[in-house]
C-alpha cells in the first residue's frame, strides 16, 4: 500500500517520490527535467488533448492506437498535464506548425516522470 501512495504522489508531483524519500537533489533534477520538457512542449504547440474520433477517422487501427497511447503517455507527466488541461493551454490535437516536436517533448515529460517513479520506488 505504501508503494501505491508513493506512486500516486510521484505522478502528481514530478519527481515527488524522491521528495518523500528525502533525496532532494534527485527530486530537483527530475522536477526540472519534467517541467522543462513539458513547458517546451506546450511552447512548441504540442497538444495535451486526446485525439477526437474525427481526427482518427481514416487511419489504420495501429496508427490510431499509437495516437491514443501518446495521449496517455502525456498524461503521465502529472501536475503539469493537469494544469495545462484545466487552464486550456492547448488547442486541438493537431494544432500548430510544430505540434509534432511539441507533442514529442510532452511525451518525453511523461516518460521521464514514470522513470523517476519506478526508480525511486525500486530504491525505497
Amino acid at each position: 500500500m505504501r508503494r501505491v501512495g508513493l506512486a500516486a504522489f510521484g505522478w502528481l508531483v514530478p519527481g515527488g517520490v524522491y521528495l518523500l524519500t528525502r533525496r532532494y537533489l534527485q527530486f530537483a533534477v527530475f522536477a526540472v527535467i519534467v517541467c522543462t520538457a513539458f513547458g517546451a512542449g506546450l511552447w512548441m504547440q504540442g497538444s495535451v488533448m486526446r485525439p477526437t474520433a474525427a481526427e482518427l477517422q481514416g487511419l489504420d487501427p495501429f496508427t490510431s492506437y499509437m495516437f491514443q497511447a501518446g495521449a496517455f503517455a502525456k498524461m503521465l507527466a502529472g501536475a503539469p498535464w493537469l494544469a495545462a488541461s484545466w487552464f486550456g493551454a492547448s488547442r486541438d490535437f493537431l494544432a500548430g506548425r510544430a505540434h509534432e516536436y511539441g507533442s514529442t517533448l510532452l511525451l518525453m515529460a511523461g516518460i521521464f516522470n514514470v522513470l523517476a517513479i519506478s526508480s525511486a520506488i525500486e530504491e525505497a
